[in-house]
């Protein structure tokens, strides 16, 4: 007798209105995947299928949620339902977030650099992670300044500007006196 444990999916909101959580009780992915477009999708099975739908306008993944981003002018009350059923059907028939391949974190640059990804991988990402985004260090220059990439619901959310300037940025000035401030870059 095979014990297959059921798939339980909720949604929960974030602080982009365009974007809607949907955590599942099973572990998706180590670390996370942006699929910001369309095109972008087809090394994803999963994403690829999300984007079938007219309203899905984005598609990312991290630990144990997927965040979606649906278009303009479409309403989550009608979305909700029909997304996660097939969230719930997609984790239930294990389709493939991405080809398997595992990802291990590696802090690259100067020990200065090393220092600020370390932070922004301890502490900051799983804070980002629990409004259903993703943050990624870009670099560190002379002046002092650190550009960071916001990725799902984090990109183009009205207090994402806050929480970089308040939060993420004050936190690295404190634990790294070489940082002077804190940049993100579009996507």
């Amino acid at each position: 007798m095979s014990l297959t444990a059921t798939v339980n999916v909720y949604t929960e909101i974030t602080p982009n209105p365009a974007t809607m959580k949907f955590i599942t009780n099973k572990l998706l992915i180590n670390g996370s995947k942006d699929f910001a477009t369309k095109e972008s999708a087809q090394e994803s099975p999963f994403a690829k299928e999300l984007f079938k739908f007219s309203f899905v306008d984005g598609v990312f993944f991290a630990s144990n949620f997927v965040t979606i981003t649906k278009v303009a002018g479409s309403d989550w009350e009608d979305l909700i339902p029909i997304l996660k059923e097939f969230v719930k059907g997609a984790v239930e028939s294990e389709l493939k977030i991405v080809n398997d391949h595992n990802e291990e974190v590696i802090f690259e640059g100067t020990e200065t650099e090393k220092k600020i990804q370390q932070i922004l991988h301890d502490y900051v990402r799983p804070a980002v992670e629990q409004d259903g985004g993703a943050i990624h260090y870009k670099s560190f220059d002379e002046a002092g300044v650190v550009t960071v990439e916001l990725k799902g619901s984090c990109s183009g959310c009205p207090s994402s500007t806050i929480t970089l300037k308040a939060g993420i940025e004050n936190l690295l000035k404190r634990m790294v006196p070489e940082v002077t401030e804190v940049i993100a870059e579009a996507v």
